[in-house]
Protein backbone atom coordinates (compact mmCIF):
# COMPACT_ATOMS: atom_id res chain seq x y z
CA UNK A 1 0.00 0.00 0.00
CA UNK A 2 2.73 2.03 0.71
CA UNK A 3 4.87 1.52 -1.98
CA UNK A 4 1.53 1.74 -4.34
CA UNK A 5 0.92 5.54 -3.06
CA UNK A 6 4.72 6.47 -3.08
CA UNK A 7 4.12 6.01 -7.03
CA UNK A 8 1.13 7.67 -7.72
CA UNK A 9 2.75 10.69 -5.97
CA UNK A 10 5.63 10.29 -8.01
CA UNK A 11 3.39 10.19 -11.74
CA UNK A 12 1.55 13.28 -10.44
CA UNK A 13 4.62 14.85 -9.88
CA UNK A 14 5.89 13.93 -13.46
CA UNK A 15 2.86 15.31 -15.12
CA UNK A 16 3.25 18.95 -13.39
CA UNK A 17 6.17 19.03 -15.68
CA UNK A 18 8.03 22.42 -15.04
CA UNK A 19 6.21 22.89 -11.14
CA UNK A 20 6.31 21.65 -8.21
CA UNK A 21 3.82 18.89 -6.04
CA UNK A 22 2.68 20.86 -3.04
CA UNK A 23 1.28 19.26 -0.13
CA UNK A 24 -2.71 18.89 0.13
CA UNK A 25 -4.73 18.54 3.01
CA UNK A 26 -4.49 15.03 3.74
CA UNK A 27 -3.07 13.74 0.34
CA UNK A 28 0.60 13.47 2.49
CA UNK A 29 2.78 13.92 -0.89
CA UNK A 30 5.53 16.25 -0.10
CA UNK A 31 7.51 19.20 -2.30
CA UNK A 32 8.86 17.42 -5.46
CA UNK A 33 10.88 18.33 -7.71
CA UNK A 34 9.69 16.26 -10.93
CA UNK A 35 12.72 16.19 -12.69
CA UNK A 36 14.28 14.48 -9.45
CA UNK A 37 11.82 11.46 -10.39
CA UNK A 38 12.69 9.05 -13.42
CA UNK A 39 9.94 9.03 -16.13
CA UNK A 40 10.39 5.88 -17.07
CA UNK A 41 8.47 2.81 -17.63
CA UNK A 42 10.66 0.81 -15.00
CA UNK A 43 11.33 -2.09 -17.54
CA UNK A 44 13.58 -4.76 -16.42
CA UNK A 45 14.84 -5.52 -20.10
CA UNK A 46 14.61 -3.30 -23.42
CA UNK A 47 12.60 -4.86 -26.22
CA UNK A 48 15.47 -4.10 -28.88
CA UNK A 49 17.46 -7.05 -30.14
CA UNK A 50 20.40 -7.89 -27.46
CA UNK A 51 23.68 -6.44 -27.35
CA UNK A 52 26.01 -6.85 -24.01
CA UNK A 53 27.47 -3.90 -22.01
CA UNK A 54 31.20 -4.10 -22.30
CA UNK A 55 31.65 -1.72 -19.13
CA UNK A 56 30.47 1.18 -17.03
CA UNK A 57 31.44 4.31 -15.02
CA UNK A 58 30.89 4.41 -11.06
CA UNK A 59 27.78 5.65 -9.91
CA UNK A 60 27.31 9.18 -9.22
CA UNK A 61 27.28 10.62 -5.71
CA UNK A 62 23.34 11.87 -6.06
CA UNK A 63 21.33 8.83 -4.60
CA UNK A 64 18.01 8.11 -4.52
CA UNK A 65 17.56 10.59 -7.15
CA UNK A 66 16.84 10.97 -11.10
CA UNK A 67 20.81 12.10 -11.35
CA UNK A 68 22.44 10.75 -14.37
CA UNK A 69 21.52 12.12 -17.52
CA UNK A 70 23.81 13.13 -20.35
CA UNK A 71 27.24 11.86 -21.81
CA UNK A 72 29.91 13.14 -23.98
CA UNK A 73 33.05 12.00 -25.33
CA UNK A 74 36.63 13.10 -26.35
CA UNK A 75 38.71 11.21 -27.67
CA UNK A 76 42.57 12.99 -28.93
CA UNK A 77 43.00 12.61 -32.76
CA UNK A 78 46.74 12.62 -31.82
CA UNK A 79 46.45 9.51 -29.54
CA UNK A 80 42.86 7.49 -29.37
CA UNK A 81 43.83 5.92 -26.36
CA UNK A 82 43.57 9.16 -24.52
CA UNK A 83 39.73 9.56 -24.16
CA UNK A 84 37.51 11.64 -21.60
CA UNK A 85 34.18 10.65 -20.96
CA UNK A 86 32.04 13.55 -19.99
CA UNK A 87 28.81 12.77 -17.84
CA UNK A 88 26.13 14.83 -16.12
CA UNK A 89 24.64 14.74 -12.58
CA UNK A 90 22.04 16.69 -13.21
CA UNK A 91 21.36 17.27 -9.26
CA UNK A 92 25.25 18.31 -8.59
CA UNK A 93 27.53 19.01 -11.73
CA UNK A 94 29.71 17.87 -14.33
CA UNK A 95 31.89 14.43 -13.58
CA UNK A 96 34.80 13.07 -16.13
CA UNK A 97 35.52 9.69 -16.34
CA UNK A 98 38.59 7.33 -17.87
CA UNK A 99 37.89 4.13 -20.07
CA UNK A 100 37.88 2.39 -16.92
CA UNK A 101 35.04 4.18 -15.97
CA UNK A 102 36.44 5.99 -13.00
CA UNK A 103 36.00 9.13 -11.99
CA UNK A 104 38.91 11.79 -13.35
CA UNK A 105 37.33 15.14 -12.00
CA UNK A 106 34.11 16.32 -10.61
CA UNK A 107 32.96 20.35 -11.02
CA UNK A 108 30.28 21.22 -8.96
CA UNK A 109 28.48 23.06 -10.86
CA UNK A 110 24.60 22.88 -10.41
CA UNK A 111 21.94 21.69 -12.44
CA UNK A 112 23.70 20.79 -15.77
CA UNK A 113 21.34 18.21 -17.97
CA UNK A 114 22.99 17.93 -20.90
CA UNK A 115 26.40 18.17 -22.39
CA UNK A 116 28.28 18.08 -25.37
CA UNK A 117 31.66 18.94 -27.24
CA UNK A 118 33.77 20.17 -30.14
CA UNK A 119 37.55 20.26 -30.10
CA UNK A 120 40.22 22.38 -31.62
CA UNK A 121 38.74 25.77 -30.50
CA UNK A 122 41.03 28.58 -30.62
CA UNK A 123 41.67 30.71 -27.76
CA UNK A 124 44.53 32.72 -26.79
CA UNK A 125 46.25 29.89 -25.33
CA UNK A 126 46.35 27.80 -27.53
CA UNK A 127 43.74 25.30 -28.78
CA UNK A 128 41.42 24.04 -26.19
CA UNK A 129 38.23 21.94 -26.93
CA UNK A 130 34.78 23.24 -26.10
CA UNK A 131 32.67 21.78 -23.44
CA UNK A 132 29.09 23.39 -23.06
CA UNK A 133 26.19 21.89 -20.88
CA UNK A 134 22.65 23.37 -19.84
CA UNK A 135 22.44 25.00 -17.15
CA UNK A 136 19.12 24.45 -15.39
CA UNK A 137 20.24 27.24 -12.46
CA UNK A 138 21.65 30.00 -14.09
CA UNK A 139 19.63 29.83 -17.04
CA UNK A 140 22.41 29.63 -19.42
CA UNK A 141 24.88 27.66 -21.14
CA UNK A 142 27.52 26.62 -18.94
CA UNK A 143 30.62 26.82 -20.55
CA UNK A 144 33.91 24.86 -20.23
CA UNK A 145 37.88 24.35 -21.45
CA UNK A 146 39.50 20.72 -21.39
CA UNK A 147 43.19 21.15 -21.76
CA UNK A 148 43.84 18.93 -24.40
CA UNK A 149 47.52 18.05 -23.01
CA UNK A 150 46.38 17.90 -19.45
CA UNK A 151 42.70 16.34 -20.01
CA UNK A 152 41.89 18.88 -16.92
CA UNK A 153 38.66 20.43 -17.30
CA UNK A 154 38.21 24.13 -16.47
CA UNK A 155 34.92 26.37 -16.09
CA UNK A 156 35.07 29.44 -18.80
CA UNK A 157 32.13 31.03 -18.50
CA UNK A 158 28.11 31.61 -19.14
CA UNK A 159 25.82 32.25 -21.95
CA UNK A 160 22.76 33.28 -20.64
CA UNK A 161 19.63 32.63 -22.31
CA UNK A 162 16.18 33.64 -22.00
CA UNK A 163 14.93 30.42 -22.16
CA UNK A 164 12.02 29.65 -19.51
CA UNK A 165 14.60 26.53 -18.48
CA UNK A 166 17.45 25.19 -20.16
CA UNK A 167 17.00 21.45 -21.07
CA UNK A 168 18.81 19.83 -24.21
CA UNK A 169 21.88 20.69 -25.46
CA UNK A 170 24.04 19.67 -28.45
CA UNK A 171 27.01 21.70 -30.21
CA UNK A 172 28.13 21.47 -33.84
CA UNK A 173 31.10 23.40 -36.26
CA UNK A 174 29.78 25.01 -39.26
CA UNK A 175 32.70 26.40 -40.99
CA UNK A 176 35.20 27.88 -38.53
CA UNK A 177 32.03 28.87 -36.14
CA UNK A 178 31.38 26.50 -33.27
CA UNK A 179 27.61 26.41 -32.41
CA UNK A 180 26.08 25.53 -29.56
CA UNK A 181 21.92 24.37 -29.28
CA UNK A 182 20.28 24.56 -26.59
CA UNK A 183 16.52 24.55 -26.15
CA UNK A 184 13.96 24.64 -23.46
CA UNK A 185 11.62 22.81 -21.52
CA UNK A 186 8.37 24.10 -23.43
CA UNK A 187 9.70 23.44 -26.52
CA UNK A 188 11.56 27.07 -27.50
CA UNK A 189 15.46 26.40 -29.08
CA UNK A 190 18.49 28.99 -29.19
CA UNK A 191 20.98 28.76 -31.33
CA UNK A 192 24.32 30.64 -30.38
CA UNK A 193 27.97 30.55 -31.76
CA UNK A 194 30.51 30.73 -29.14
CA UNK A 195 33.98 32.47 -29.78
CA UNK A 196 36.79 33.67 -27.59
CA UNK A 197 36.72 37.32 -27.26
CA UNK A 198 39.52 39.71 -27.15
CA UNK A 199 39.70 39.85 -23.33
CA UNK A 200 40.00 35.85 -23.36
CA UNK A 201 36.19 35.59 -22.03
CA UNK A 202 33.21 34.10 -24.21
CA UNK A 203 32.08 36.11 -27.10
CA UNK A 204 28.34 34.60 -27.33
CA UNK A 205 26.55 35.31 -30.77
CA UNK A 206 22.94 34.35 -31.14
CA UNK A 207 21.85 32.88 -34.67
CA UNK A 208 18.25 31.97 -34.76
CA UNK A 209 15.76 31.09 -32.36
CA UNK A 210 12.37 28.95 -32.59
CA UNK A 211 9.79 27.09 -31.75
CA UNK A 212 9.71 22.40 -31.61
CA UNK A 213 6.17 22.35 -30.59
CA UNK A 214 6.27 20.73 -26.87
CA UNK A 215 9.54 19.64 -24.61
CA UNK A 216 12.51 18.58 -26.55
CA UNK A 217 15.75 17.61 -25.24
CA UNK A 218 18.06 15.50 -27.28
CA UNK A 219 19.73 16.96 -30.18
CA UNK A 220 22.70 16.00 -32.16
CA UNK A 221 24.72 17.84 -34.95
CA UNK A 222 26.08 16.28 -38.18
CA UNK A 223 28.85 18.79 -38.82
CA UNK A 224 29.63 17.09 -42.15
CA UNK A 225 26.03 17.71 -43.91
CA UNK A 226 25.13 20.73 -41.55
CA UNK A 227 21.97 19.09 -40.21
CA UNK A 228 20.62 19.25 -36.72
CA UNK A 229 18.35 16.33 -35.51
CA UNK A 230 16.08 17.46 -32.66
CA UNK A 231 14.24 14.98 -29.98
CA UNK A 232 10.45 16.34 -29.38
CA UNK A 233 10.20 13.79 -26.57
CA UNK A 234 6.53 13.27 -27.40
CA UNK A 235 6.14 13.26 -31.03
CA UNK A 236 10.05 12.47 -32.73
CA UNK A 237 13.02 13.12 -34.31
CA UNK A 238 13.34 15.95 -36.31
CA UNK A 239 15.64 17.35 -39.14
CA UNK A 240 16.82 21.28 -39.52
CA UNK A 241 19.83 22.88 -41.61
CA UNK A 242 21.85 23.79 -39.42
CA UNK A 243 22.40 27.25 -41.65
CA UNK A 244 20.23 29.64 -39.82
CA UNK A 245 19.19 31.03 -42.56
CA UNK A 246 16.69 28.17 -43.01
CA UNK A 247 15.00 28.96 -40.40
CA UNK A 248 12.24 26.78 -38.62
CA UNK A 249 11.89 24.62 -41.92
CA UNK A 250 12.13 20.96 -40.29
CA UNK A 251 11.43 17.36 -41.79
CA UNK A 252 10.08 14.54 -39.17
CA UNK A 253 12.38 11.61 -39.85
CA UNK A 254 10.70 9.10 -37.36
CA UNK A 255 7.66 9.44 -35.38
CA UNK A 256 6.71 8.39 -31.93
CA UNK A 257 4.93 6.21 -30.66
CA UNK A 258 6.07 4.13 -33.59
CA UNK A 259 7.46 0.68 -34.42
CA UNK A 260 10.69 2.43 -34.39
CA UNK A 261 10.53 4.42 -31.04
CA UNK A 262 8.74 5.03 -27.94
CA UNK A 263 8.28 7.81 -25.55
CA UNK A 264 9.79 9.86 -24.71
CA UNK A 265 12.50 10.23 -27.47
CA UNK A 266 15.49 11.04 -25.39
CA UNK A 267 19.28 11.44 -26.07
CA UNK A 268 20.45 11.51 -29.83
CA UNK A 269 23.93 10.71 -31.31
CA UNK A 270 25.80 10.19 -34.39
CA UNK A 271 28.71 7.91 -34.79
CA UNK A 272 31.05 8.21 -38.11
CA UNK A 273 31.86 4.43 -39.23
CA UNK A 274 34.26 5.28 -42.65
CA UNK A 275 32.03 6.93 -45.17
CA UNK A 276 28.43 5.55 -43.26
CA UNK A 277 27.11 7.82 -40.43
CA UNK A 278 24.61 6.03 -38.06
CA UNK A 279 22.04 8.50 -35.71
CA UNK A 280 21.39 6.59 -32.64
CA UNK A 281 18.34 7.83 -30.40
CA UNK A 282 17.33 6.87 -26.32
CA UNK A 283 14.09 5.25 -26.88
CA UNK A 284 12.88 5.71 -23.33
CA UNK A 285 9.55 4.15 -23.05
CA UNK A 286 10.83 0.70 -24.42
CA UNK A 287 14.30 0.64 -23.30
CA UNK A 288 15.90 0.48 -26.78
CA UNK A 289 18.29 2.23 -29.08
CA UNK A 290 16.96 2.98 -32.72
CA UNK A 291 19.54 3.66 -35.51
CA UNK A 292 19.42 4.91 -38.93
CA UNK A 293 21.94 5.18 -41.29
CA UNK A 294 21.84 9.32 -42.66
CA UNK A 295 24.92 9.29 -44.82
CA UNK A 296 22.47 9.56 -47.64
CA UNK A 297 19.76 11.49 -49.19
CA UNK A 298 17.23 9.76 -46.65
CA UNK A 299 17.79 8.56 -43.39
CA UNK A 300 17.42 4.83 -43.65
CA UNK A 301 15.80 2.46 -40.49
CA UNK A 302 18.35 -0.31 -39.49
CA UNK A 303 16.64 -1.89 -36.45
CA UNK A 304 17.04 -1.08 -32.56
CA UNK A 305 19.15 -2.68 -29.91
CA UNK A 306 19.21 -2.96 -26.34
CA UNK A 307 21.65 -3.22 -23.70
CA UNK A 308 21.97 -6.46 -21.44
CA UNK A 309 23.67 -7.40 -18.54
CA UNK A 310 27.47 -9.00 -19.19
CA UNK A 311 30.65 -9.73 -17.34
CA UNK A 312 28.90 -7.99 -13.70
CA UNK A 313 27.56 -5.07 -15.18
CA UNK A 314 24.15 -4.77 -15.02
CA UNK A 315 21.71 -4.16 -18.63
CA UNK A 316 20.16 -0.54 -19.64
CA UNK A 317 16.89 0.49 -19.01
CA UNK A 318 14.82 3.29 -19.14
CA UNK A 319 17.66 5.08 -20.78
CA UNK A 320 17.78 9.11 -21.12
CA UNK A 321 20.96 10.82 -22.86
CA UNK A 322 23.72 9.30 -25.01
CA UNK A 323 26.88 9.81 -26.77
CA UNK A 324 28.76 7.99 -29.48
CA UNK A 325 32.53 8.35 -31.37
CA UNK A 326 33.41 6.25 -34.53
CA UNK A 327 37.11 4.68 -35.50
CA UNK A 328 39.39 3.97 -32.33
CA UNK A 329 38.41 4.67 -28.43
CA UNK A 330 41.24 3.08 -26.50
CA UNK A 331 40.30 -0.61 -27.13
CA UNK A 332 37.05 -0.22 -29.11
CA UNK A 333 38.45 -0.47 -32.45
CA UNK A 334 35.41 0.39 -34.45
CA UNK A 335 33.62 2.90 -31.90
CA UNK A 336 32.18 3.35 -28.42
CA UNK A 337 28.95 4.39 -27.17
CA UNK A 338 27.79 5.64 -24.15
CA UNK A 339 24.70 5.26 -22.56
CA UNK A 340 22.74 6.41 -19.38
CA UNK A 341 21.50 3.22 -17.36
CA UNK A 342 18.28 4.43 -14.84
CA UNK A 343 19.28 1.45 -12.16
CA UNK A 344 22.81 0.77 -11.70
CA UNK A 345 22.02 -2.54 -9.78
CA UNK A 346 21.23 -5.84 -11.14
CA UNK A 347 19.11 -6.74 -8.10
CA UNK A 348 17.70 -3.15 -7.12
CA UNK A 349 13.90 -3.12 -7.26
CA UNK A 350 11.75 -1.61 -9.52
CA UNK A 351 10.40 1.22 -7.78
CA UNK A 352 9.37 5.01 -7.61
CA UNK A 353 12.77 6.04 -5.86
CA UNK A 354 16.42 4.92 -7.90
CA UNK A 355 19.12 4.24 -5.20
CA UNK A 356 22.03 4.27 -8.04
CA UNK A 357 22.52 5.83 -11.56
CA UNK A 358 25.55 5.56 -13.95
CA UNK A 359 26.70 5.26 -17.39
CA UNK A 360 27.23 2.32 -19.68
CA UNK A 361 29.71 1.35 -22.60
CA UNK A 362 28.74 -0.54 -25.46
CA UNK A 363 31.15 -1.81 -28.62
CA UNK A 364 29.82 -0.44 -31.60
CA UNK A 365 31.31 -3.73 -33.51
CA UNK A 366 28.26 -5.66 -31.00
CA UNK A 367 25.79 -2.98 -32.81
CA UNK A 368 27.36 -3.88 -36.26
CA UNK A 369 26.77 -7.45 -35.82
CA UNK A 370 23.31 -7.54 -33.82
CA UNK A 371 21.89 -5.51 -36.32
CA UNK A 372 23.85 -6.98 -39.44
CA UNK A 373 25.05 -3.75 -40.24
CA UNK A 374 27.72 -3.55 -43.22
CA UNK A 375 30.83 -3.43 -41.05
CA UNK A 376 33.30 -0.40 -42.43
CA UNK A 377 36.58 -2.82 -44.21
Amino acid sequence: MIANWKIACHKLARRLIGTLLIAGAGSGCTALDPEAVSDSGRMMTGVGTPVLAAGETVAVATQSADAVDDPAIYVDSRDPARVVIFGTDKQAGLYTYDLGGAVTQFIPDGRLNNVDLRDNFPTAAGTRVLVAASDRDRIAAALYLLDPTTLKTTPWGLAKLDLKEPYGLCMGRRGARFIVIINGTDGQVRQIAVAAGADGTPAITEERRFAVGSQTEGCVVDDEKGVLYIGEEAKGIWRYDLDPATGSARTLIAAAPSTMITPDVEGLALLRDGEKAWLIASSQGDSSFPVWRVDGAAPLYAGRFSVMAAGGVDGVTSTDGLDAHGGVVGPYASGLIVVQDDIDSDGEALSATRQRQNFKFVDWRAVVSALNLTPTP
